[in-house]
């Protein structure tokens, strides 16, 4: 399947607050709607599993 991406950098993690989805619970950057999740330091971190873009919720 050929994926379409949107030009996210996938090397940084975005702020929700800031950078709120577009179409919710979704990645931005590909429109997956497959996450890992992790907690560290309280900061809960949602990373696409397709594209790998991570933002900070």
């Amino acid at each position: 399947m050929n994926q379409e991406y949107k030009g996210y950098d996938t090397t940084i993690v975005y702020d929700y607050k800031e950078h709120p989805d577009a179409v919710s619970g979704r990645c931005d950057n590909c429109g997956n709607a497959h996450f890992k999740s992790s907690v560290k330091d309280t900061i809960f971190l949602r990373e696409c599993r397709q594209c790998g873009m991570k933002k900070s919720i």
